[in-house]
């Protein structure tokens, strides 16, 4: 019995991945009648199977009934038969244009029944086979590699692709990156925009953070090993905290990026869209776009398109959103914590509430001070040095609203709402260091880091002053993050430097200001453009794409992937001082 309850499960999960391919044939290439009318009684099979296989895990254990996962599993049986009624009585009335013209709920609980299947599957991250900085640089290499194969089936372009342009596109969408060498809005179909929207979620939030939290999900738990290998991945500190992390991670996110779209929706023109539709999705593109600091859009100019060019409403939404992003999870849910922490006391007597001076962490407290440091001087900068050049269109609120975006978009988010090949040439060194300084640790941005840019700002000013270490806020800077920060800060220059080298020589006709800024701008995974990216030889193309790569997994993470880790042994050599200048 057990036997073939196992050989169940596996044929039932084989099953639903063959219906997540007939979707993807479904979508992606154009049927006659026969072959549709074929996938469309298949997907009631998959559900089928998957409603027989979920039907005789409850039965067979009574106690999972208890999970979390039991009201999904209640509510996928639920709308499983109603599909089967649908279908059998009713006659498939439930077509909807909202993607395609075919019955996209089947899609969607076919999609379902794959997830579920899939969560089941017994994942182990072996340690000793891969340690975790490989496990995470190759997830984005397996999910770059499926994204670009999808972007190249018929139905997600107008025109066609080639593969490298697919390839770029992937890697860019899942490094959330932003630079395009064809232009989103207009070279892709709708599919084509929902597969990059997909790419770009799953590049910002991770593909192991979705795969992990929903195995725990419907497992109700996991392995030891497990949980260490993705408390390295998200860095957290203590390992009965994994899942708890993983879980505000994504509600975090989605909530988020649900208000984003939400207000998005409400400030955009319904005469812009041909449909309600069609505003639905721009709205939920440009939220998740946003908040995952991907910089893609689906106007071919970005937020400079004429229609929504003097929007201020939408421009301080974006900004809103790709702020949030790029503030990283810990800092956002610790700011949740010190919200919370100020209403309570607020609203409670102070002898029954408990005095917690810390509430606000030390990582939280040296990021929002240097992200609001440098977003005030850039924003001040930007105002007085393009009053007259590119925010000469605008007009009081307007000029304000327009160089705080133009200040900010440079730390990763990449949507703009002014001609960047028009700034000036200060302007554009500005934005240089902007790039590479980037967002925050852990959040959806690129760069170097703002608490990478802040240890390296507090050692100088440490060693000004003669001291011997770095201290702020009334604490000591572990070592290991003063070494980690300038190991960070040398070997982006040098992927930088070797970036600019290559593609001078690839293509010599190229201006060294637009080379340098096309690979700040696609290490930090900010995606603005001086307009020379589709213009790029192929060797050059490629050279962007591992530049995007190595700026998203950062080089210091391929470092640790490639070397192996030594025995850490008990004992010191004598210190000797090195001369430095």
């Amino acid at each position: 019995m057990k036997f073939n309850l196992k050989l169940l499960y596996r044929i039932s999960f084989l099953i639903s991945l063959i219906g997540l391919g007939a979707i993807i044939s479904d979508f992606g290439f154009s049927h006659n009648d026969f072959s549709q009318n074929f996938l469309d009684k298949f997907y009631f099979f998959v559900l089928g199977i998957g409603l027989i296989s979920t039907c005789t895990r409850y039965l067979k254990d009574k106690k999972l009934s208890k999970r979390m996962a039991f009201l999904f599993d209640i509510f996928s049986i639920g709308f499983t038969m109603w599909l089967y009624y649908m279908y059998l009585f009713v006659g498939v009335p439930f077509e909807t244009d909202l993607i395609l013209e075919n019955p996209i709920w089947v899609k969607i609980a076919v999609l379902f029944t794959f997830i579920r299947e899939f969560s089941e599957l017994k994942i182990n991250f072996k340690r000793t086979v891969i340690n975790p900085a490989q496990l995470f640089i190759l997830s984005f290499l397996v999910i770059i590699f499926i994204g670009s194969l999808l972007l190249v089936l018929p139905n997600a372009t107008y025109e066609g692709i080639s593969y490298l342009d697919a390839l770029f596109t992937s890697t860019s969408a899942v490094c959330v990156t932003g630079l395009v060498v064809v232009e989103t809005g207009s070279h892709f179909t709708l599919f084509g925009h929902t597969l990059i929207l997909i790419l770009i979620q799953v590049g910002g939030l991770g593909i192991l953070t979705f795969a992990s939290y929903f195995s725990y999900f419907f497992k109700g738990g996991t392995t030891y090993e497990n949980q260490l290998a993705l408390s390295d991945l998200i860095s957290s500190k203590k390992m009965g905290e994994v899942f708890s992390t993983l879980k505000y991670i994504i509600l975090i996110t989605f909530g988020i990026e649900l208000f984003s779209g939400v207000l998005i929706y409400a400030t955009v023109e319904s005469s812009s869209f041909n449909s309600q539709s069609e505003m639905l999705f721009f709205s939920a593109f440009h939220s998740i776009s946003a908040f995952c600091n991907a910089g893609f859009s689906t106007l071919n100019e970005s937020l400079f398109d004429t229609s929504f060019r003097f929007n201020y409403n939408l421009h301080l939404v974006v900004i809103f959103t790709f702020g949030l992003g790029g503030l990283g999870f810990p800092i956002v849910v610790n700011i949740l914590k010190f919200l919370k922490y100020k209403i309570i006391t607020l609203y409670s007597s102070r002898k029954r509430m408990k005095y917690k001076p810390w509430v606000l962490n030390l990582n939280s407290r040296i990021t929002l001070i240097t992200t609001l440091s440098i977003s005030l001087v850039a924003v001040i900068a930007f105002y007085f040095l393009e009053y007259n050049n590119t925010l000469a269109d605008h007009s009081g609120f307007g000029k304000i609203v327009s160089a705080l975006f133009g200040a900010t978009t440079p730390r990763t988010a990449g949507f703009n709402t002014i001609d960047t090949a028009s700034i000036t040439f200060p302007t554009l060194m500005m934005i240089f260091l902007l790039m590479w300084i980037g967002a925050s640790p852990q959040s959806t941005g690129g760069g170097i880091k703002t608490s990478t840019f802040a240890i390296a700002t507090l050692n100088i000013l440490s060693l000004a002053k003669g001291k011997s270490r770095i201290e702020i806020f009334r604490r000591e800077i572990a070592d290991i993050s003063v070494r980690r920060a300038f190991a960070i800060i040398s070997l982006s220059l040098v992927v930088i430097g070797c970036s600019i080298m290559l593609i001078t020589i690839f293509d010599p006709e190229k201006k060294l200001i637009d080379v340098a800024f096309e690979s700040f701008s696609a290490y930090s995974t900010v995606g603005l453009s001086l307009g020379i990216t589709p213009h790029l030889s192929n060797a050059s193309k490629i050279i962007i794409i591992i530049v995007m790569f190595v700026g998203r997994i950062s080089m210091l993470s391929l470092v640790i992937a490639v070397f192996k880790k030594v025995k850490h042994k008990n004992y010191r050599y004598p210190n000797e001082e090195i001369t430095i200048n």
